[in-house]
């Protein structure tokens, strides 16, 4: 197991030293041919800011991924795992394949903008093939009193599923270091459960995004917009991390081991991890449905919105949405041992809701004092 982890380790930094090599090119590729996000109402910038940071995931993943295993095997060493290799090949060919094709639509998404409608389909396509590879829900282990699911329910739930965090990745990705520092969270528990659990491929997989990560988070909240080194990942990147976590995720809370009690508490940590982002969709999506709205239009109602109404910077912002994740993390880790699946879901949607009507209080309160200020400095 020690061998195998320092593999894992090894994974991590050298899909960190790759973006950390490669991320300064893109940056002065897209400086030199003017390939920027330019503001407006509804983003947060205010300088116009390249959005191609994403363009590397997918590459330097595949490139760690594949040189770590092809280095093992060279050298005699097979990575030791839990379950037959044959599946799990089969299950990193079919992730290739759906990472491949939303690699090219979020390509041209940032290059030249697409609508929804093919982002869509290229997510549709992408879900069923891991679902078509044997990665999908088997078992709710009594969420909601369900057990065991057939395929022909497991399958689409998990299409569903797929689609649904992969677009809650790309939804959030509102300010600076905000999804990438989600996903540096959800990647890092994943990676942890999956070496636990002796899964040592997913937690390769898990470990090199994680890595690939980092170097842009660090481009993405410290970089200097006017000096040409802040960044963005733009769909490439969301689309590619909210695959992978959405893999990484359903494969994790399948029930692998014939163990329900491991299944249990496993569930519940990984649906921890992406907590806020699912939420925030859910409570987004209704409001526009709710106001009459076409849900898959942009507006400024996700949660990062309602923080910065607050008065909050946007560092501030990005940290406490992130110590916020943290804290469901641990307290539903801390829950699981002896508190039922369905109150401990009960109990997250309650502090959910309760976070935000306090958020909705202070935004109102700090928008009237706002038009107060104003108002007298228009009769001064």
């Amino acid at each position: 197991m020690l061998n195998n982890s320092l593999y894992i380790i090894f994974a991590f930094c050298l899909a960190a030293g790759l973006g950390a090599m490669i991320m300064p090119k893109i940056l002065f590729i897209s400086q030199k041919k003017k390939l920027f996000d330019l503001p407006n109402s509804r983003k947060v910038h205010d300088t116009p800011i390249p959005r191609l940071g994403g363009l590397s995931f997918f590459p330097e993943i595949i490139i760690t991924c594949g040189f770590i295993v092809g280095l093992r095997f060279l050298l005699g060493l097979s990575i030791d795992s839990a379950g037959p290799q044959e599946a799990t090949m089969c299950k990193y060919l079919m992730l290739i394949v759906g990472m491949t094709i939303l690699y090219l639509i979020g390509i041209c998404d940032d290059l030249v903008g697409l609508s929804y409608k093919p982002k869509f389909l290229a997510q549709l396509i992408a879900a069923s093939f891991l679902a078509a590879s044997g990665t999908w829900l088997n078992t709710l282990n009594g969420l909601f009193g369900i057990y065991d699911i057939p395929a022909y329910v497991g399958m689409p739930i998990t299409i569903f599923l797929v689609i649904y965090i992969t677009n809650a990745i790309n939804l959030i990705d509102g300010i600076d270091g905000l999804a990438s520092g989600l996903c540096c969270i959800a990647l890092g528990i994943l990676t942890i459960i999956n070496v636990y659990h002796q899964q040592y491929y997913f937690a390769l997989l898990g470990a090199s995004t994680f890595g690939v990560i980092v170097p842009f988070w660090v481009y993405n909240v410290f970089g200097n917009a006017k000096h040409g080194h802040k960044i963005f990942m733009g769909d490439t990147g969301s689309l590619t991390l909210g695959l992978v976590l959405g893999f990484l995720a359903i494969n994790m809370s399948q029930n692998m081991t014939g163990r329900p009690n491991d299944v249990n508490h496993t569930m519940i940590i990984v649906f921890s991890t992406l907590i806020v982002p699912v939420f925030d969709v859910v409570r987004v999506v209704f409001r526009r449905v709710i106001n009459k709205k076409n849900p898959f239009l942009p507006d400024k109602n996700h949660f990062h919105h309602k923080l910065l109404r607050t008065g909050m910077r946007a560092r501030w912002v990005m940290i406490t949405i992130l110590l916020f994740s943290g804290f469901f993390i641990i307290i539903n880790t801390l829950m699981t041992k002896n508190i039922n699946i369905n109150i401990i879901v009960v109990i997250d949607i309650a502090v959910w809701v309760l976070f935000h009507c306090i958020v909705t209080h202070f935004g109102n309160k700090h928008k009237r004092e706002k038009e107060a200020k104003e108002k007298a400095a228009t009769m001064s």
